[in-house]
């Protein structure tokens, strides 16, 4: 299945590291115009030169804290004025609020919850301009109990009831709302590879009850949410598609 978005214009929220940097470098090299933003400096100018290497679209990065409902409305602003519009949106920053105090509820809403549902807003007047896709980015632990992580695992488990919302909210306006939920998900500097290092029994425990005898990779995140955003799923809203394994 060949998925071209050449011509369009897509934003990833939370795209400097990890899943959100695999998904703008797909987009990208499917031939979208792509605009990603994060909060970290350094990562964002390591995956905008990433972006250029390989992009034969427009490249735009700024910085934007995604718990400051201003910032978020500028950078949306910004990104469609440099790519000309904006027909896809991705949400996958997280706080990653772990704690289950509150900090760690705060931190959740802010991001997990609000960033989403604010960038959303932003975008709405460019999307409705000629249709297009909103894919969120929640996680494993928003469709099942999480004791480690309550404020984590409510918030992404009220990010998959908002997209069913936004999918019926929308659909009139030709805008099509999935979300993404990951399992347990492995890269450099990301969550599993600090565990890996700092809490060998947390990470141990988690992949022995893999079926695959592994973890998954940024980039099986990043193909599931171009074939949500893609023409392949033009009959498709208000799902949230697993990418976990088989362990849920």
């Amino acid at each position: 299945m060949n998925i071209d978005f050449k011509g369009m214009n897509v934003v990833v929220a939370g795209g400097s590291r990890g899943i959100g940097r695999s998904i703008a470098l797909a987009f990208s090299a499917a031939g979208a115009n792509v605009s990603i933003c994060a909060r970290g400096a350094e990562a964002l100018r390591a995956a905008e030169q990433d972006l250029r290497a390989g992009s034969v679209g427009t490249v735009h990065s700024a910085a934007c804290d995604l718990a400051d409902g201003d910032a978020i409305k500028a950078y949306i602003d910004a990104a469609a004025s440099a790519l000309g519009g904006i027909d896809i949106l991705v949400n996958n920053a997280s706080a990653f609020g772990r704690s289950d105090d509150e900090a760690g509820w705060a931190a959740s809403i802010g991001v997990d919850l609000m960033a989403p549902v604010r960038a959303s807003y932003a975008s709405l007047p460019f999307l409705e301009k000629r249709g297009g896709a909103i894919v969120h980015i929640a996680a494993l632990a928003g469709l099942r109990p999480s004791v480690r992580t309550p404020p984590y695992g409510a918030i992404k488990a009220a990010i998959i009831q908002y997209t069913k919302t936004q999918a019926a909210q929308l659909a009139a306006k030709k805008i099509r709302v999935n979300c993404v939920a990951p399992g347990p998900i492995y890269f450099k500097g990301g969550t599993w590879d600090v565990n890996r290092r700092e809490k060998p029994e947390i990470y141990q425990h988690v992949l022995a009850r893999c079926p695959f005898g592994r973890m998954g990779t940024p980039e099986e995140v990043a193909n599931v949410a171009l074939f949500l955003a893609s023409d392949a799923a033009s009959w498709v809203t208000g799902q949230t598609i697993a990418v976990d394994g088989a362990l849920a």
